[in-house]
C-alpha cells in the first residue's frame, strides 16, 4: 500500500458538484484531490440533455427545488447564479442556446462542460484520481481516509458521490452511509423525475399507443404537499409521452417529484382551450360527428380515436349543453392512478438525502462535523426538469469550495 499522502481538502465525487468545489478549493491554493470509484469523470454531466448538457436554467430561483426545507438553498443559489457559469461557458468559447422555458444547452456537445472543468481543475493545481474506491472515513485531528490506493489525510473532506439514480452509470448509497457514520440524519432518498407505471387496466387501455405526445397540463390530485414536504405540487405545463410501460415526457417527471404512491394525477389535455366551444355557436351541429371532430383537431390521431372509445359522445340526436360542458371537462381532468414509478434505474435525480438541517446554507459544511462537506444530490435538494440540479451542482460546489 501507498505510502501517506496530506491533502487540504479531498473531495469524494467527480461529477459535476465535486468537480465545482475543487475549482474553488484549488483556486484558493488549497492542496486538493478529487477521488472517483468510476473510470472516468463527469458521467452523468456527459449524458445530461441528450448529450448536449442542459447545462443551467435562466430563471432559476429557490422555488425550483423541493427540500424539507425549502428556503435552504437560497443562499447558495444567490453566492453562484446562472451568470456566474454562463460567464465560465463564455470565457472557454463554447456555443451554446436557449431551447424553452430558459434551459441552456451546448450547442455541439456535452463533452464542452467536461472538458471546461477540467481545464480549470488544472489551472487550479486539482488532482483527479480515478477507479479509486474509499473504504473508510475517520475523524481525529483533521480527517483520515483509507482507499483502494493507499491512506489520505486531510484537513476537509467533501461529498459530492450523488444520489441512487441510475445505478448502471456506478450509483451508491456511499454518501447517505458515511453522513449516518457521523451521526447525521437523512430524508429517505425516493426516484425524481421519473417515468410512472401504469396499473394493468391502464396499462391495457393505453400501452399500444406507446410513443405518441401531446403537450398537457398535469398536475397531483388532490393538490398536497410532496412527500411531507412544505412546498404544495405546482401543475407542469409540458408534452407528455405515452410509453409501453406507463407515462413519461416533461411533464410527467416534473410531477412525479411531487407524487407519492397511492395519489391520482390529474392531467389536462387542452391547456387554455375551449376544445367543444365551437358547438355551442348558434347554427354549429351538435351531434357526436362535431364532437368527435373537435378531439380529433386537440389529439394527435391514435390518441383521439382511444378517447372517443372510452368517452363516447353518444346522443340520439343534438347533445344537450350539459352533454358538452361534461365532455369538455373530461378533457381538462383525466385522471391516472400510477401504480408506482420505474424507479432508481429511470430516475435523472435522487429525492431526499442529507438533511439541511444539518448543514450550514452558506457554505454546506456540517454542522455536528466541522471540516466535513455535502453538496449536489446527495443533499435533500432536488431541482425541477431543466438545468436546474445542475445549477444546484454548481452553487453548493462553489459554496463548499469557497470554504473548505
Amino acid at each position: 500500500m501507498a505510502l501517506h499522502r496530506t491533502y487540504d481538502v479531498v473531495i469524494l465525487g467527480a461529477g459535476a458538484a465535486g468537480l465545482m468545489a475543487a475549482i474553488e478549493a484549488g483556486k484558493r491554493g488549497r492542496r486538493t484531490l478529487v477521488l472517483d470509484h468510476a473510470d472516468r469523470p463527469g458521467k452523468k454531466i456527459l449524458i445530461s440533455g441528450g448529450g448536449r448538457s442542459n447545462f443551467t436554467n435562466l430563471h432559476t430561483t429557490p422555488e425550483n427545488f423541493l427540500s424539507e426545507n425549502p428556503h435552504f438553498a437560497r443562499s447558495a443559489l444567490a453566492r453562484y447564479t446562472p451568470q456566474d457559469f454562463i460567464a465560465l461557458v463564455e470565457k472557454h468559447g463554447i456555443r451554446y442556446h436557449e431551447k424553452t422555458l430558459g434551459q441552456l444547452f451546448c450547442d455541439r456537445s456535452a463533452h464542452d462542460i467536461l472538458n471546461l472543468l477540467l481545464r480549470e481543475c488544472a489551472e487550479a493545481h486539482v488532482t483527479i484520481e480515478l477507479e479509486t474506491r474509499v473504504l473508510s472515513v475517520t475523524q481525529s485531528s483533521g480527517f483520515t481516509l483509507e482507499t483502494s490506493t493507499g491512506v489520505l489525510q486531510a484537513q476537509s473532506v467533501i461529498i459530492a458521490t450523488g444520489g441512487l439514480s441510475i445505478p448502471k452509470m456506478g450509483a451508491t448509497s456511499f454518501g447517505y452511509d458515511l453522513a449516518r457514520q457521523f451521526g447525521l440524519a437523512i430524508v429517505e432518498p425516493c426516484p425524481a423525475l421519473v417515468p410512472f407505471t401504469f396499473s394493468p387496466e391502464d396499462r391495457d387501455r393505453w400501452c399500444d399507443l406507446s410513443g405518441v405526445s401531446t403537450e398537457v397540463v398535469a398536475s397531483t390530485t388532490p393538490a398536497a404537499k410532496a412527500r411531507n414536504r412544505k412546498q404544495a405540487a405546482p401543475s407542469f405545463r409540458e408534452k407528455l409521452l405515452i410509453t409501453h410501460r406507463g407515462l413519461s415526457g416533461p411533464a410527467i417527471l416534473q410531477i412525479s417529484s411531487y407524487w407519492h404512491p397511492g395519489q391520482n394525477i390529474s392531467v389536462d389535455l387542452a391547456p387554455g382551450q375551449e376544445v367543444l366551444a365551437p358547438l355551442l355557436t348558434p347554427q354549429a351541429r351538435r351531434d357526436s360527428y362535431a364532437a368527435s371532430a373537435a378531439v380529433h383537431k386537440l389529439l394527435p390521431g391514435r390518441w383521439a380515436e382511444r378517447w372517443l372509445d372510452l368517452h363516447p359522445p353518444n346522443a340520439p340526436k343534438d347533445l344537450t349543453n350539459q352533454t358538452i360542458a361534461a365532455l369538455e371537462a373530461q378533457l381538462h381532468a383525466w385522471t391516472i392512478t400510477p401504480a408506482g414509478t420505474e424507479g432508481f434505474a429511470k430516475a435523472e435525480v435522487t429525492a431526499g438525502g442529507v438533511s439541511t438541517a444539518e448543514l450550514d446554507p452558506r457554505t454546506l459544511e456540517s454542522r455536528k462535523v466541522p471540516g466535513l462537506f455535502f453538496i449536489g444530490e446527495v443533499v435533500d435538494v432536488t431541482g425541477w426538469l431543466g438545468g436546474y440540479n445542475f445549477q444546484w451542482a454548481w452553487a453548493s460546489g462553489f459554496c463548499a469550495g469557497q470554504q473548505a
